[in-house]
């Protein structure tokens, strides 16, 4: 059964109260903010009146972002870790208000901005040497002035942005809070009840019966809810393609990318070189099929681990392997992870309303928090070493980088983070002889690959397609969506969307069909992550160092550029086919092993 917030171990949630002491505090705080909010508008056609201007208004903007930021952060992760709360739901609510309220107040400063001269643009950072850390800011501003509308549209947009987000938070309640799952039974015979994280235990099941059993019951309950599910979807999608209309950008996908100045052929040259490889995804499959002893394949089969070692952790465990492992970045970077680790940054287990999935979060003043749903297996050890990619990443940059470039984009966060599962993977082979568990380890890596390279570029496709079929005029109804993933499905895994008619529902159930755009970065820095990692762990202290220069690099260059300087060049394919090498080299090793295994 799963536990009610207050019956968790206070040492495995995390300490928001290093955010803020109290509620009352954020309380305060909000005010606060709330009043400086009214002096805004003195600065309102004024932001060119001079260099000390710019610099001024300047930094009072990013000094009320980075308040507003670390207001947010506490009340989405008191949201998060019971979404029933009604309290924290307000508080939420509150923040989101405040945010809408603090980008409204602020739309005057991009237009304004954009009427700089080239001339004055020079002058100003000669008269004013404070406003030459802003160069690259500034520089990032210009390159986007075709898409920056006048004030007045600027503010109605910023005006909206609560009522834009309204979409995703409906999704969140709904999935997270409102949704009830049935009963269904456990290996053990026991009747007990869905939730995202028993759902994701039951299919790692040996009885394909219980795994059966838990799939149909999930998808039937988001049958019942696909045409409001589809709803949402429809409406996330709508607000994504009328932004990037309104601001003169050629798509959502157009717009999305832009923000990290990534061209749309990095997404296209993903799509195409996933597709080009799907051969290596159903060789997997079938040898899949063939070791579970099953000759028609279901979706539910997908997940179950092929091992009968028990290669699985404790949470404690789980934290030394991870510390072992990671020490191969150096004794700065493991002593970060150790304090990750003893100083509550995480929040463990899974609760009552809490919200599904893993993260990394936090800002520029807070620690680098971090969600889990912990079960004890090697998937979740993955997870673990992932997050804390995101975790160390985020330490490095906000003691390296001023506030302005204290974040780094999403291209780049995913790499972080993967690195650090690859980095695991290479140092349980490097220390497992043993062919029973060398295969565990290797049916990881292989379930990863694919639910993070191949899964995660379906999920691209399909949110493309959403896009682009909104944009020509297409109603985004349950059927159209229905169909389009199913056929999607059984391109990817050659599985016939007539004997696995559950899983034209699994788009209803994935956040970040909310993201706008984020999933293709999950299978583009898997590839890279798989160069970076093959360095760090073969290479040199020179591939190290610049491995952490990309870490404290933030916001402070392109992040094409900081990939290349880190010796990844993501404008081209190499880096793509080096990790779909690595996949069929191990894919050939675990073949071997099942023959040598006598498994199939």
């Amino acid at each position: 059964m799963v536990l009610q917030r207050n019956e968790i171990n206070e040492k495995d949630t995390w300490d928001l109260s290093t955010i803020y002491p109290t509620d009352q505090a954020w309380e305060e705080a909000l005010k606060d903010l709330t009043e400086k909010l009214e002096k805004v508008v003195q600065y309102e056609g004024h932001l060119l009146d001079s260099a000390d201007s710019l610099l001024e208004i300047t930094e009072f903007s990013l000094e009320m972002e980075r308040q507003m930021e670390k207001l947010y952060v506490y009340a989405h992760m008191k949201n998060d870790q019971d979404t029933r709360e009604a309290k924290y739901q307000e508080y939420y609510a509150k923040a989101m208000t405040l945010y809408s309220q603090l980008d409204q107040a602020f739309s005057f400063y991009e237009p304004e901005f954009m009427e700089i001269s080239e001339e004055q643009y020079a002058d100003f950072l000669e008269a004013q040497p404070k406003l030459q850390v802003y160069q690259h800011y500034f520089d990032k501003l210009l390159q986007g002035k075709d898409h920056v509308l006048s004030q007045r549209e600027e503010e109605l947009l910023a005006g909206a942005g609560e009522i834009f987000g309204s979409a995703s938070e409906t999704f969140a309640i709904l999935d997270n809070a409102d949704i009830v799952f049935p009963f269904v039974k456990d290996e053990d015979g026991n009747e007990v009840q869905l939730s995202h994280g028993v759902y994701m235990r039951l299919m790692e099941s040996k009885n394909r019966e219980v795994r059966r059993g838990a799939y149909q019951a999930l998808y039937a309950t988001y049958e019942q809810f696909q045409h409001t599910y589809a709803k949402t979807l429809q409406t996330n999608v709508k607000v994504q393609n009328y932004r990037a209309k309104v601001r003169n950008y050629k798509s959502a996908r157009h717009a999305a990318l832009a923000a990290n100045f990534v061209p749309e052929s990095v997404y296209d040259n993903l799509v195409a070189a996933v597709r080009k490889h799907l051969p290596l995804l159903h060789r997997y499959l079938e040898l899949r099929s063939k070791i579970l002893g099953i000759s028609d394949l279901k979706m539910y089969d997908v997940y179950t681990p092929l091992s009968s070692v028990e290669y699985s952790f404790t949470y404690q465990e789980a934290l030394k392997k991870a510390e072992e492992a990671l020490s191969v970045l150096g004794e700065d970077y493991l002593s970060r992870v150790k304090r990750a680790f003893s100083e509550r940054w995480i929040d463990v287990y899974e609760n009552q309303g809490k919200r599904s999935g893993a993260y990394s979060g936090g800002s520029y003043d807070t620690n680098a928090f971090m969600l889990l749903n912990w079960q004890d297996n090697l998937d979740n050890l993955f997870t673990l070493v992932h997050e804390t990619g995101h975790s160390m990443h985020s330490s490095y940059t906000r003691e390296t980088q001023p506030y302005v470039y204290g974040d780094y984009s999403i291209f780049l966060a995913e790499i972080a983070s993967t690195t650090n599962e690859n980095i695991l993977t290479e140092k349980l082979l490097e220390e497992v002889e043993d062919d029973a568990t060398r295969f565990a380890i290797l049916n990881n890596f292989l379930d990863g690959f694919r639910g993070t390279v191949f899964r995660q570029t379906q999920f691209a496709e399909f949110e493309h397609a959403i896009h682009q079929a909104d944009q020509n005029g297409e109603v985004l109804t349950s059927d159209f969506l229905n169909k389009l993933y199913a056929d999607l499905n059984q391109e990817y895994y050659g599985l016939s969307k007539e004997d696995n008619p559950e899983i034209q529902y699994e788009w209803a159930r994935i956040p970040h069909f909310y993201y706008n755009y984020y999933v293709y970065q999950y299978s583009t820095g898997f590839a890279a992550a798989s160069a970076l990692a093959e360095k760090i762990v073969h290479g040199s202290q020179e591939d190290r160092d610049r491995y952490i220069d990309y870490l404290k690099a933030g916001k402070s260059d392109y992040p094409l550029n900081v990939m290349r300087k880190a010796g990844v060049d993501m404008e081209k394919e190499d880096y793509l086919n080096d990790a779909f090498a690595v996949f069929e080299r191990r894919l050939n090793e675990f073949e071997a092993l099942v023959e040598k295994l006598g498994l199939a």
